[in-house]
């Protein structure tokens, strides 16, 4: 029974706001799965035109983040984050109608907008309906959650794929836009969040308080280091195995698997005690290091007989998920920890925007480094983590120290 507590979300809120997670992720498993076989073989997309259609609409979500929140801040929580995530929804349906790169340009970047929109939304909701010393947790669970969702839109999308056919396709896409108006609204069933602008008193500061913060965008920044844990694994790894190793190319699919069981089985309890800035910011130390082993690792499968591959590998992505975890669970807590109730939405957004420059820079770093000059490019993206990791704590403190300006009681560690 005490293991399942970390399964199964706790009734109230942490619990609504988990079944809507996996409802997302599940619409989200879905359209990753189909959606670039979708303009490419259907609409007749060259696949240069959707990567450049997709990093464009990047741009523009990055750009959208930190207004969003402010919008979560101003308008209230609730309302915002169900209407961004059931308008994502309505403008996924709208890829149906794409019959060229200008139209999918247009609908890519109004989707990831959206996306971008009700990120921001979220992380604020959390803040609002959940308590103080149980947000990480919350996040923990929604996590979890969205693993299992994601494997199990993939699996649909995979049908699609079986089938091929543009009918099929577009059946999915809109069935995948349903299902996230429909997780969208179940935000409907929470209490009511005051805007939380409204709440200072003080309303005559910067409206864009995020901005001004140094020490939170240097956390930020440090976090969004580590957080292209993500790209390595899924960019870096399989070209890894395939170009540099002598291991059979279905070893990353099994390791794509174990990562998965691992975060839905472990994440809640690896954030156990990272409610705090200073447990948060230990917490992404420890991640520094386990990602800069993991790096070691995967560098020490090449050119090694193929059973030996396999073992560093399998090790290198069991050290890996454990820097996963502990990187996700110090975030959310610096996140939520240093900003303040009445600009959550903001931060929450500025931590947003550092999650998807990540994004972007990721696999281009690894192309370069890693699958470019060799083995010690892992060295070099493990030093890397191992420094973020390093001076997280130290960032940490000077944000602690400067929370009073912003109106924030940070507790001790």
């Amino acid at each position: 029974m005490s293991f399942l507590r970390h399964l199964v979300p706790p009734p109230g809120p942490i619990r609504i706001l988990a079944a809507s997670s996996l409802g997302r992720s599940v619409g989200n498993g879905m359209l990753l799965s189909v959606s670039v076989l979708f303009f490419t073989r259907s609409v007749g997309l060259p696949a240069t035109q959707v990567g450049l259609g997709l990093t464009i609409a990047a741009v523009v979500g990055m750009l959208t983040s930190i207004p969003a929140g402010h919008a979560a801040d101003v308008l209230g929580a609730r309302n915002t984050a169900t209407f961004f995530v059931a308008l994502q929804g309505v403008l996924i349906c709208g890829y149906a109608l794409v019959g060229g790169f200008v139209g999918f340009l247009i609908a890519a970047s109004l989707v990831v907008m959206a996306e971008a929109g009700s990120d921001a939304s979220r992380g604020a909701l959390v803040a609002g309906v959940v308590p103080k010393e149980e947000r990480v947790q919350a996040r923990a669970f929604i996590r979890s959650v969205n693993n299992i969702g994601i494997s199990l839109g993939a699996v649909s999308g995979g049908v699609a794929l079986h089938f091929d056919t543009r009918a099929v396709y577009i059946g999915l896409l809109i069935t995948c836009g349903l299902i996230y108006v429909a997780a969208g609204l179940a935000y409907l069933i929470l209490p009511q969040v005051e805007a939380a602008a409204k709440k200072k008193e003080d309303s005559d500061g910067p409206r864009w308080v995020v901005l001004r913060d140094h020490p939170f965008v240097v956390v930020a920044l440090i976090n969004a280091v580590l957080v292209m844990n993500g790209g390595i694994l899924t960019v870096a790894v399989p070209i890894w195995i395939a170009q540099r190793t002598n291991a059979p190319t279905w070893v990353y699919a099994a390791l794509l698997v174990l990562n998965t069981v691992t975060v839905v089985l472990f994440q809640v309890r690896v954030s156990q005690g990272t409610d705090t800035a200073a447990g948060g910011a230990k917490a992404l130390r420890r991640a520094g290091i386990a990602l800069a082993v993991c790096c070691a690792l995967f560098a020490l499968a090449a050119g090694q007989p193929a059973w030996v591959a396999v073992v560093a590998l399998v090790a290198g992505a069991l050290v890996h998920v454990l820097g996963e975890l502990l990187a996700a669970a110090g975030g959310w807590a610096l996140a939520y920890e240093l900003a303040p109730e009445h600009a959550m939405g903001q931060y929450q957004g500025l931590f947003g925007t550092t999650d998807q420059l990540a994004g972007a820079v990721t696999p281009v770093a690894a192309t370069v480094l890693i699958i470019g000059i060799g083995w010690p490019g892992w060295l070099v993206f493990g030093a890397l983590m191992l420094a973020a990791g390093a001076v997280a704590p130290i960032a940490q403190g000077w944000a602690s120290r400067t929370r009073e300006r912003y109106g924030v009681v940070v507790q001790s560690g």
